[in-house]
């Protein structure tokens, strides 16, 4: 595998050419051959520079990235996979799982990213629903990992960790660095996200090649990504400091960067000191609403730090205007708030500058998310399925080259969260106001976002209610000054059992990852219901809204 040069400027020394074969009207629909068809010229330059804990520098050349993922794709060509197998991933964040990531683009399978906390019972139902013919995971992982892979049918398991080790690097280390990247068309799978329901099981979303790759071309223009103009002149360089199971670290920064030919600063991990550190060499950053909190906390983010920074971003949860302003006051700059989903990736964006589509007046709004993206309908509808006039609070729906394929194995499930007429049922409730603002009021009522990743409370309450004595519980969200909401478990006991609140959250953290965790438990005689039976969430929250406020 090419080998990262360390805290210098310019190539690592290799010798290999690019080995694309170049591109060709058969394989021009593969997002790969478009994100590579960016790179720079000069592929001696530097892509990627991460940030060490002793802090020194890795530095991967544009031909690091073009030769590695030829090398790692040849060896799933050496396999003999099926076509379009999916690759599951559960790995820590390094440039090797970005380029892992890649390569299983250019190969022509199927990418399936799954979050680094996700324990045996969850990993479990990945695997046995996707049936990926390969799972790459860390190494300390691998004894439980493969027994539950192999168990069900996968082919072959290998391990990468965030220090350039593990099997899948040796591997493919043995591979040629040439590679013609496979024939794909746009409506052909890139990847499966899974993301949990209000009830169920999670669900896998089917991205398209023609989904991510019209939304990346969309974003480069919509967000004003330049070649030119950043720092000593050179082009946009991309804070990334996101995590990369994510559609926002994996599809909307990672492909924006690619898709420009920029600098990516990586950082493993997010850190609020080193995100100010690196501040003044970058003209991008991306981050949840918690990132931004967290910076606020430093007393290093001044004006002077944010001299050089052009476009700050946010997304995956609702970004609190307290935030918002805090940021500008702090700041000088005005923080984009933008609204997409797993399934759909980005669909609204708060505008960068003056854009006569909107109004030459057009401003970004804190509290609403912007406009819908060109290339995007938008429309709001109440439950009989009637369009609603401006300013009305109704259901979001909506339509587009970037609304995902459906669901993975659930034909029903995809039917039914589609409109007769073809338009996707967001689940979440909001309104647009007469000059085209939207502003997401409300969620699919159980949803919990926290630190920007999904939670639904349906999943809690199942483990939940197979602890023993436990007769019912419910899982609801309720605010928090660092997480934006966290979730509280209120559970009832079944006759003559005695529950503990502490030992009911230790026993979930050996099953879900850390992120679904209830940050309180309660223990109660009883919920509040309605006539008909059913649990009165919204008394829940209100009854528990000022436990962290």
């Amino acid at each position: 595998m090419p080998s990262p040069s360390k805290s210098s400027n310019g190539s690592n020394g290799s010798n290999g050419s690019n080995g694309s074969n170049g591109s060709n009207a058969a394989n021009a629909s593969n997002l790969f051959v478009a994100l590579r068809d960016a790179f720079p010229a000069d592929l001696d330059g530097i892509a990627i520079e991460t940030v060490e804990d002793d802090g020194s520098s890795l530095r991967y050349s544009w031909r690091d990235l073009d030769r590695a993922t030829a090398m790692i794709a040849n060896l799933f060509e050496g396999l003999a996979l099926p076509p379009a197998s999916r690759i599951a991933v559960q790995v820590e964040k390094s440039v090797e799982a970005a380029m892992l990531y890649l390569a299983t683009l250019r190969a022509g399978h199927v990418f399936l990213p799954l979050n680094t906390a996700y324990q045996s019972a969850e990993i479990e139902y990945f695997i046995g629903n996707a049936e990926p013919a390969v799972v790459v995971c860390s190494a300390r992982n691998f004894g439980w990992v493969s027994k539950i892979a192999f168990k069900a049918g996968t082919q072959a398991v290998f391990t990468l960790n965030d220090n350039r080790t593990g099997s899948l690097l040796e591997r493919a280390a043995h591979c040629s660095d040439r590679h013609t990247p496979a024939p794909r068309q746009a409506d052909d799978l890139a990847a499966i996200l899974y993301t949990s329901g209000t009830t169920g099981r999670s669900k896998g979303a089917m991205l398209t090649h023609g989904n991510l790759l019209s939304n990346a071309v969309v974003l480069k223009d919509y967000w004003g990504w330049t070649a030119t103009g950043g720092p000593g002149g050179r082009g946009d360089v991309l804070i990334h400091a996101l995590p990369i199971f994510h559609v926002h670290g994996l599809f909307v920064a990672l492909h924006g960067a690619l898709l420009n030919g920029s600098k990516m600063i990586w950082l493993s991990k997010f850190d609020p000191k080193t995100v100010v550190r690196k501040l003044p060499e970058a003209t991008v950053f991306m981050g949840v609403p918690t990132l931004y909190v967290r910076l606020l906390a430093e007393p290093g983010l001044t004006r002077d730090a944010v001299r050089s920074m052009r476009l700050f971003i946010a997304g995956s949860a609702p970004l609190l205007l307290e935030t918002f302003n805090h940021w500008r006051e702090r700041t000088g700059h005005t923080i984009l708030e933008r609204y997409g989903m797993s399934e759909t990736a980005m669909l609204t964006s708060n505008p960068y500058g003056p854009d006569a589509r909107y109004g030459h007046q057009a401003e970004r709004r804190g509290g609403t998310v912007g406009f819908a993206l060109p290339g995007v309908r938008l429309r709001v509808q109440d439950d009989g399925g009637r369009d609603l006039p401006v300013g009305e609070i109704g259901g979001i729906q909506v339509q587009g080259p970037n609304v995902f394929k459906g669901y993975w194995r659930m034909p029903e499930k995809t039917a039914e969260e589609f409109t007769a007429d073809g338009w996707f049922k967001t689940g979440d409730v909001g309104q647009i106001d007469a000059r085209g603002y939207v502003t997401i009021v409300g969620r699919s009522k159980d949803l919990i976002i926290s630190g920007g990743y999904n939670v639904y409370p349906a999943e809690i309450e199942g483990y939940i209610n197979e602890l023993p004595g436990v007769a019912e519980s419910a899982v609801v969200g309720v605010p928090h000054p660092d997480f934006g909401e966290v979730g509280v478990a209120v559970v009832i006991a079944k006759p003559g059992a005695m529950l503990q609140p502490e030992q009911i959250v230790a026993a979930l953290k050996s099953k879900l990852a850390n992120f679904k965790i209830p940050k309180k438990c309660f223990v109660v005689p009883e919920l509040p219901r309605n006539t008909m039976g059913k649990v009165q969430k919204n008394l829940l929250r209100e009854q528990h809204q000022a436990l962290f406020v």
